[in-house]
């Protein structure tokens, strides 16, 4: 934590964040009613200062993101998850499976991070896994492995009769080094069953992070927003994160991800760039435990991205690679920003680009 800087004196539009603004600058935390006036104000740039100063108080003007490459080994799935574009049936002329070969292939030597999730794939043993963990670490020394999202370390616990925590030994004996924050979708009990009944809930994903944070694995959480959930779904979302972390502390990063309507087409407009930073800002007002709170351009699109930096985000995620899952549902982002296009980005938003790992150690610091 950095010491804050003095406080900007804020003219509010919308008399109603006057009390956010208070309580944030004396460290309280915002409740349920706050988060929902966060998320309704018209005030976007009052509400965009407050999540800013917030955010300043963590990281200062530093902005992260990581020289990375998104991997998805395959988009064969045995559910049927009614928000996504990205997943096949075996037989399907779009479904795929690469060799560990292939992924190999697809990580240059001198990324810092490779991100791995893929589909719920039917019949690839869990060995596979094992095998693809160690093949990168022989091939690819330098890299960290973020890999396996609690939904797939579920799935893994049911389809090989594996204990949780044995999953997890197994997988990080082989190379893995934290957890992605995907699968989480929104904790709501009424959307999981509408969207992704066979997906794990919202207890099942916290269970198996907590679980991670206890054998010293660090992880991220995400939220998938824009859909068919409420307002007070999303807030409640974020208290539960929040209460969460502090019973564990092992997040590192929060996500909030924007629902791509692809061909799913589950409402009839995508979430506005509005929305986007309406829902930044209140996560990193509502997640004061949570040490970053990311702008993920590859959702959002690099503009509203960058704007985002000053929406309470101190972080951007990185250079992607050759990530498919946002792409089959045709967001509008280019498939990989190089390490320069990351640094201009987060210059423009007036913040020092710093270029990290997956567990958030500082590579380089770029001040000029």
């Amino acid at each position: 934590m950095l010491e804050a800087p003095a406080a900007p004196a804020i003219r509010f539009r919308d008399p109603a964040l006057e009390p956010i603004w208070e309580k944030s600058q004396r460290g309280e935390r915002l409740s349920e009613d706050d988060g929902l006036t966060c998320l309704s104000t018209r005030d976007l740039t009052g509400l965009g200062r407050i999540a800013d100063a917030a955010a300043r108080r963590v990281s200062g003007d530093r902005v992260y993101f990581t020289f990375n490459v998104h991997v998805n080994p395959t988009n064969i799935c045995v559910l049927s998850c009614k928000f996504c574009d990205f997943a096949a049936k075996v037989g399907d002329d779009h479904a795929y499976e690469y060799s560990i070969d292939e992924i190999i292939g697809q990580i240059h030597p001198d990324v810092h991070e490779v991100h791995i999730v893929g589909g719920h794939h039917p019949t690839i043993p869990f060995e596979w896994y094992e095998d693809l963990l160690r093949a990168i670490k022989s091939e690819r020394p330098g890299v960290q492995i973020k890999a396996f999202t609690a939904a797939e370390i579920d799935y893994f616990h049911k389809r090989f009769k594996i204990p949780d925590r044995e999953v997890l030994e197994r997988l990080f004996d082989a190379g893995l080094d934290s957890m992605p924050g995907g699968g989480a979708e929104v904790f709501s009990e009424r959307v999981r069953r509408e969207l992704f009944r066979g997906k794990a809930g919202a207890d099942r994903w916290l269970e198996i992070h907590h679980l991670a944070h206890s054998m010293g694995i660090h992880t991220n959480a995400t939220l998938l927003y824009g859909h068919i959930e409420t307002h007070r779904e999303r807030v409640r979302h974020l208290m539960r994160l929040r209460e969460a972390q502090d019973e564990s502390g092992g997040w590192l990063c929060f996500i909030p991800l924007e629902y791509q309507l692809g061909t799913t087409l589950l409402v009839d407009r995508q979430a506005s760039p509005i929305d986007d930073l309406r829902t930044l800002a209140t996560s990193r007002l509502m997640l004061d435990n949570f040490p970053h709170i990311k702008s993920y351009w590859v959702m959002s699109g690099e503009e509203t991205a960058s704007i985002g930096l000053n929406f309470g985000a101190d972080d951007l995620d990185g250079t992607i690679g050759t990530e498919r899952i946002a792409h089959a549902a045709l967001a509008a982002s280019p498939l990989g920003l190089e390490r320069d296009r990351m640094v201009r980005l987060i210059r423009s938003a007036d913040k020092i680009p710093v270029e990290r790992n997956a567990t958030y150690d500082v590579q380089k610091v770029y001040d000029a």
